[in-house]
């Protein structure tokens, strides 16, 4: 008698765990979009502190960041086409996977970065810093080949802080 009660007990235990488990999973939000509400995105985030934020797998197209502080920020698969970063500080930030299709980078700070495997394609570049970044070797030829101007901040030429 016992052990009947103890497996069916064990059964109904299994039972009720499968179910609470299913719907505690099912409240949990994706770690890319669990920030998302918390960052109040609009059009103009111009001259924020956004220092160490995550925008993974963000659609920030044509969002403004103009002189914004993102050191550290995450861009992982991000959508930035058209956005604005001109003297925005994007030292040590990550930005894996982005696109930055017609992004104005001009003066932008971004030493330090991780840019592996984005695209820059028409992106203006003039004056950024793009000292330490981490790019692949096409990335590389693709920005020198545009590559002009001083950074205002560091003093340093974007052609030279490419490696072209």
């Amino acid at each position: 008698m016992l052990l009947r009660l103890f497996k069916t007990f064990v059964v109904v235990f299994l039972f009720m765990s499968f179910f609470i488990s299913g719907q505690l999973v099912w409240a949990k939000r994706p770690p890319e979009i669990r920030n998302q509400d918390d960052l109040n995105i609009s059009q103009d985030m111009h001259a924020q502190d956004l220092s160490g934020r995550e925008f993974v797998k963000f659609d920030l197209r044509g969002i403004n960041f103009k002189d914004s502080d993102l050191s550290g920020a995450v861009f992982n698969n991000s959508n930035l086409t058209n956005a604005q970063f001109n003297g925005a500080d994007m030292h040590d930030s990550l930005a894996y996977a982005t696109n930055f299709e017609n992004t104005d980078l001009s003066d932008a700070n971004l030493t330090n970065a991780l840019l592996m495997e984005s695209t820059f394609v028409n992106t203006k570049i003039d004056g950024a810093d793009f000292t330490d970044a981490v790019l692949s070797r096409i990335q590389q030829k693709q920005l020198c080949s545009i590559a002009s101007g001083t950074n205002s901040n560091t003093g340093i030429d974007t052609e030279y802080s490419l490696g072209c």
